[in-house]
């Protein structure tokens, strides 16, 4: 008798679902759909670059659509997920229902606020390449008015970007826009003639980079005070007034720029029991990632949560490495399981954490050393160009980046959609 195809739906086409489908879409007995309410893959790592006009965002992404036309076994569903129902198995999304025989959830996690209204409705956040394009449009647009402004309050009110956040996406986002405003600003914007620093980052910790060594958190904090950037630790970011970032210690900066990096929460999934619900939204799954009470629901990634890894009782680190072994693992275990072998329970292997500080100045803390300087920045180029989906991307972002470093202006600086989003109290 032939062995019926088992039809298996992936819910997000990040770095773990991608992982995932690559590792299984080897095995015929499979057949693989992947439901996304984008129809592109794209890397997170370097979307403040494109929020930065230093890079184009086909840079870093790919359509899912061109990444599987040469795999039979593996299909696109363009929808976003509503729910799902174990115990019929089917997941109904914006454009459909379907029903799967095993079901990976690969979401992610989104922009978590803590309940502030007025940064949720006002503020910035950086998640998703929408959200750098806009930024990157809101922040132009904000140079234009400050050209425009005749009153000084009003000028430094539109110059001025607080950054809420001093984790590696604020510090990479603040040395990039720090070390471009120096470069171009005085290129491009002659009417300016009173040039100061803009910039402020703002985090809770009392050092950036948290997750990191020490020597890279004062790495990150002596290069970006070199830059200009104005870093105010300790203090938490409460509100966003009329333009006012509303700071903790009472303090309150005049800005037209809040942008939002400073938490992030799992992505809800309607129908799973909220017995697997834990910190975060994140969801609970056993050694396997098998959902815990469910059956043929799995989860992977920073949405999922997993306390049977002897070395990360409290939960693996929400990193792109996580992801991806975990993607490939479930790959291999799920033809173990209709083979009737045991599983191999996930195990996380830490192959370092880094972010790019400036133009040749990186920080790279490894497993058994630390780097910095150069040597860390060149690495970081070439860990960032590895992943990407195709030649095409890895050759274009090279090709661009080489431009911009070498001539220090990227001329990505166009407005192309300044009638959408433009975030104004």
């Amino acid at each position: 008798m032939k062995e019926s195809i088992k039809h298996v739906i992936v819910i997000g086409g990040g770095f773990a679902g991608i992982n995932f489908i690559k590792q299984l879409e080897k095995d015929n007995r499979f057949l693989i759909t992947l439901v996304d309410r984008n129809n592109y893959h794209f890397f997170p790592p370097l979307i403040y670059q494109v929020a930065a006009a230093f890079i184009e965002s086909s840079n870093i992404s790919y359509p899912f659509r061109r990444l599987f036309r040469e795999k039979p076994r593996v299909r696109f569903h363009m929808g976003e997920l509503k729910r799902i129902d174990p115990t019929s198995k089917r997941v109904e999304t914006t454009t459909g229902t379907l029903a799967y025989d095993y079901l990976v959830l690969a979401m992610g996690t989104g922009t978590n606020y803590f309940g502030f209204n007025n940064i949720a409705k006002y503020a910035m956040p950086m998640k998703t390449l929408d959200d750098a394009m806009n930024l990157r449009n809101h922040i132009l647009l904000r140079m234009e008015c400050a050209v425009r402004a005749t009153d000084p309050a009003e000028r430094d009110k539109a110059m001025n970007v607080v950054i809420a956040g001093g984790g590696p996406t604020g510090v990479e986002l603040a040395g990039i826009l720090a070390e471009m405003g120096r470069e171009i600003l005085n290129k491009e914007y002659p009417e300016l003639t009173d040039i100061k620093s803009h910039l402020y980052i703002v985090n809770s910790a009392p050092v950036l980079l948290p997750p990191m060594s020490r020597k890279a958190q004062q790495e990150a904090y002596d290069v970006l005070e070199k830059l200009g950037a104005k870093i105010i630790l300790n203090t938490k970011v409460i509100d966003y007034v009329d333009n006012n970032v509303v700071l903790s210690s009472g303090e309150a900066i005049p800005a037209d720029t809040l942008i939002w990096t400073s938490g992030v929460t799992a992505v809800r999934v309607e129908g799973i029991p909220p017995e697997a619900i834990t910190h975060g939204g994140r969801i609970q799954v056993d050694a396997f990632n098998q959902v815990v009470e469910t059956d043929s629901v799995f989860a992977l990634g920073d949405q999922c949560f997993s306390m049977h890894d002897a070395n990360y009782r409290f939960g693996h680190p929400q990193v792109a490495q996580a992801a991806i072994q975990q993607g490939k693992l479930l790959g291999k275990n799920l033809p173990r399981l209709i083979d009737d072998k045991p599983m191999k329970p996930f195990v996380y292997r830490d192959k370092g954490t880094m972010a790019i500080i400036s133009k040749y100045r990186a920080v790279v803390d490894l497993p058994r050393g630390f780097l910095r300087g150069g040597i860390a920045w060149i690495s970081w180029l070439f860990v960032h160009i590895i992943p990407l989906i195709s030649f095409r991307n890895k050759f274009a972002l090279a090709m661009n980046w080489a431009w911009s470093f070498v001539t220090n202006d990227p001329t990505l600086r166009l407005i192309l959609r300044p009638e959408k989003k433009e975030r104004r109290q």
